[in-house]
């Protein structure tokens, strides 16, 4: 694998190979019921089961710096939201996102900064970086396109540790366990579950298509935090994706997580960019 050089924050990469990766994002979590759309100056994702925003999003922004341009083809992007019956919702990444102003744009058009994230892109091998050895009673299991018979159980456990970890509210676990089967039928879906003594206790995801891998969903239970196990399922993630040929290794963190992007760092990501701002329009529906 070509490890990305060159100088902080983009690491040499291209323009081009930048959006692609802000357009790989986007299309890592369609599936069926879920639908993205590359308009060409952006690109959309859809749901048409859910209303939550994260599902419902506009990135990969580049809109005109021109006043008045940028202001039409706003209100046609908000004519769409509101046909789709949906909130207006951006993923802004400042120095990849236009105009140069974007997100004040946005801020004065009434949206507001949801806190927003990091890109982090794998810079160093990780082969590189120290083993973790398994626990006593712990098992590391690999899934990609698991039988019908196993894919149930495996949707089970995988909703179990992500709604315990991400503090997703109970009566959204039967939605979260449809959508982890359906994504589980995507070739391009590799998921990792990490039981002790047969209770899944952690878990990741990553997806990788197209020569590039996008690593998501590291989470433990609050039970079974302090005990190494984030790292060894992202090092197992990183190393997986290296193997599989991806040339670039990704994944997304919130800005306050402060924890797991020391974490991250340790394993040889680095920050890609500034901070994003996730603009939600401020308005009832």
């Amino acid at each position: 694998m070509p490890i990305p050089s060159g100088p902080e924050p983009w690491f040499g990469l291209s323009s081009e190979t930048l959006r692609f990766l802000e357009v790989h994002t986007t299309r890592a979590i369609a599936i069926p019921g879920r639908g993205w759309r590359d308009f060409g100056d952006s690109v959309m994702l859809f749901s048409g089961t859910e209303k939550d925003p994260f599902f419902n999003r506009m990135a990969a922004v580049r809109w005109p710096e021109d006043p008045a341009q940028f202001d039409a083809r706003l209100h046609l992007t908000l004519e769409l939201f509101n046909v789709l019956d949906r909130k207006p919702y951006f993923w802004l990444s400042p120095g990849l996102s236009t105009p140069s102003d974007v997100v004040a744009r946005f801020a004065a058009n009434g949206f507001v900064d949801q806190g927003g994230g990091f890109d982090m892109l794998l810079t160093t091998d990780p082969a590189e970086a120290a083993d973790s050895p398994l626990p006593r009673l712990a098992v590391l299991e690999r899934w990609n396109n698991p039988s019908d018979a196993d894919r149930p159980a495996l949707a089970e456990a995988l909703a179990l540790v992500i709604s315990e970890a991400f503090h997703i509210p109970e009566v959204r676990r039967t939605n979260l366990v449809r959508e982890i089967s359906l994504t589980l039928e995507q070739p391009r879906f590799h998921a990792c579950v990490l039981r002790v003594d047969g209770e899944p206790v952690a878990t990741g995801e990553r997806y990788t298509f197209d020569g590039a891998s996008y690593i998501s969903s590291i989470g433990t239970r609050p039970a079974w935090r302090g005990r190494g196990f984030g790292r060894l399922v992202t090092l197992a993630l990183a190393r997986d994706s290296v193997a599989s040929g991806s040339d670039l290794v990704y994944l997304g963190v919130y800005a306050d997580n402060a924890g797991a992007i020391r974490l991250y760092d340790r394993l040889g990501f680095r920050l890609l960019g500034p901070r994003s701002s996730d603009m939600l329009l401020d308005r009832p529906g």
